[in-house]
């Protein structure tokens, strides 16, 4: 049975969830800034800067450390195999005495993704929005680290104590529920995160922006403002939310006769409320697809996120019950993922449905920056496959989650921060956002532009990078975590571009003779079948360099293997023009 504790906690069987109350600022302030004292905090930056993703950042003031956000970034282009990419942990562990609490803005994967492997190397308390905790929870079940964690919850506009720092959730609009932005104070001043954010007027779900905190914040002499980057290189306004609902209700009569197949976001419960909407409109049953859909909206059904009047939302594995003017299916894949939802369907793999002439597939997203190609390749399959695919370039099907210059110029003179630093995103995005501060009146010096790894000291007296902290790739491939480095990935580009050419060979160097072999074998390279002289002619090659080691002193196995390297890599280039990885294999019989 649950029962509260005496810190105002609620302990389940599983973990610890908190009843976070209002605590008044001006009251609980544990510290009183002295502007005589040089102090500073110090800001470590582990990911989230040029480049999309990855997003994790830690504020140090004396002894105690915060941690805001700790995200995933998708594999990039060169990286094959690899799942996942995660922050480097070792500032972190290097610091781990200090580390007071997790600070986390909001739900998506580049802001939660690597919180299991955060908490797998230190169990520290998480503090996050009501949908957020739900979102990191089941992730922690997922990983069996559920049973010992310490989550609290809070809503915005409250504020609670980490250590130190006194933070308060600012509520923000953004394309997943609860997300905050965060006023940290210090004892020398505050500082503003606003974590990703856009200023919709109408959202599709909950209330605007709190523009009048972000005003406050304006009188009370805010430090550092740190803020959302990822769209500061396009102009104007970022489009509302509710302009999508017009789109869907267009799309859905020009669909009458049709199954419509829509691909989002699995976190964008506001759009999915959308979708849901207007299937009920128009008649239709709403099916979803796709692990991670599947989860967002069992977490989001659950804290009453998501509405939908009794039987609108149906088992797809029911799909055959209903006619294709009944269905609407909202599915993953909007990334062009290889193993999402929609490229199963678009490659005729998946299991429960295939796709045709009579499918209208609505793609509603954007690529993120690098997945452009893989977008691509599954909407051309899809239309191979007859099916009308809609997506942004042709409708509005889309709207960002993200603030264009015009609201980020709003923020700036809103908050009025004596320092800048613009956060998440790429260089291009950082220095754009650096220039909308300079406009607004933010002096050049006051401004940084930062990198991972990048160590900044800001105090009254002025602001600096003060060093740099380990910020090597860790990539996740299957179980493995970090254990696949440059010289892995290295030889997995190699295979992928020219192959493998294998040498074997059994010898007996007492005796001096070659019992087997040697043998060559081609995988990637060259079809053997249609290569035959070229594989006898380099057989010859490998004989000759067995014989002539023979006769040098010293000879071993090792020696064999080096000249089989040195040779073949010139031999193929110059019969072939390519450089196959060479893999030579020399066993010897000491009997």
């Amino acid at each position: 049975m649950n029962r509260m504790n005496n810190s105002g906690t609620k302990k389940t069987s599983r973990g610890v969830l908190s009843s976070a109350r209002l605590r008044p600022l001006s009251k609980k302030y544990p510290f009183s800034a002295s502007p005589l004292v040089k102090q500073s905090v110090k800001i470590v930056f582990l990911g989230g800067l040029n480049q999309i993703g990855k997003n994790i950042t830690a504020l140090e003031f004396g002894e105690d450390i915060i941690l805001i956000d700790c995200g995933t970034a998708f594999p990039e282009v060169g990286m094959p195999g690899i799942d996942l990419v995660i922050p480097d942990f070792s500032y972190i562990e290097l610091n781990k005495q200090k580390i007071k609490g997790l600070i986390v803005t909001h739900g998506h994967e580049d802001h939660i993704g690597a919180v299991p492997y955060l908490i797998k190397k230190l169990n520290i308390p998480i503090y996050a929005t009501p949908f957020t905790i739900g979102l990191i929870t089941y992730k922690l079940k997922e990983h069996k680290l559920f049973g010992n964690s310490k989550l609290f919850k809070f809503r915005a506009g409250q504020n609670f104590n980490v250590g130190i720092f006194n933070i308060e959730f600012v509520h923000i609009n953004h394309s997943i529920p609860d997300a905050v932005a965060l006023v940290i104070s210090t004892p020398i001043g505050k500082i503003v995160h606003t974590g990703d954010f856009k200023i919709d007027f109408t959202p599709a779900k909950g209330q605007m922006i709190n523009l009048a905190r972000f005003a406050e914040l304006g009188k009370e002499d805010v430090l550092l403002l740190m803020a959302d980057s990822t769209n500061a290189d396009k102009p104007g306004y970022t489009k509302t939310e509710k302009s999508i609902s017009e789109s869907f209700d267009f799309l859905f009569q020009k669909a009458c006769n049709k199954r419509i197949i829509i691909a989002t976001f699995a976190s964008n419960i506001g759009r999915i409320q959308q979708i849901i909407d207007c299937a009920v409109k128009n008649n239709r049953k709403v099916m979803f697809s796709g692990r991670s859909m599947i989860n967002y909206v069992s977490v989001a059904a659950e804290l009453n996120y998501i509405n939908a009047p009794e039987g609108t939302i149906v088992d797809i594995d029911s799909i055959g019950r209903f006619k294709n003017q009944e269905v609407v299916i909202v599915t993953t894949g909007s990334q062009g993922e290889p193993m999402s939802a929609l490229s199963k369907m678009a490659h005729s793999e998946h299991r429960k449905v295939l796709v045709g002439i009579n499918d209208c597939i609505i793609i509603s997203a954007h690529p993120i920056p690098g997945n452009e190609k893989s977008v691509s390749n599954v909407v051309n399959e899809l239309m191979k496959l007859g099916c009308e695919v809609i997506y942004e370039s042709n409708y509005d099907v889309h709207v960002s989650g993200h603030a264009c210059q015009e609201e980020l110029k709003l923020i700036q003179a809103l908050v009025k921060p004596k320092y800048f630093i613009p956060v998440h995103g790429e260089c291009k995005h950082l220095t754009n956002h650096a220039k909308i501060a300079s406009e607004l009146g933010i002096c050049e010096s006051n401004t940084l532009i930062c990198d991972v790894g990048d160590i900044v000291e800001v105090s009254n007296f002025g602001i600096k990078k003060a060093g740099r902290a380990p910020c090597e790739l860790v990539m996740v491939d299957g179980n493995g975590v970090g254990d696949v480095g440059s010289v892995v990935l290295n030889d997995r580009r190699h295979l992928g571009e020219d192959g493998v050419i294998v040498i074997v060979a059994l010898v007996k160097l007492k005796e001096k003779k070659i019992l087997a072999g040697p043998d060559i074998f081609s995988r990637g390279f060259v079809y053997v079948k249609e290569s035959e002289e070229l594989m006898i002619e380099a057989k010859k090659a490998a004989t000759k360099i067995i014989l002539e080691c023979f006769e040098k002193p010293n000879c071993d196995w090792n020696m064999i293997k080096l000249e089989f390297r040195d040779l073949f890599y010139k031999f193929f280039y110059e019969k072939t023009k390519r450089n196959p990885l060479i893999l030579p294999i020399v066993l010897e019989v000491k009997k």
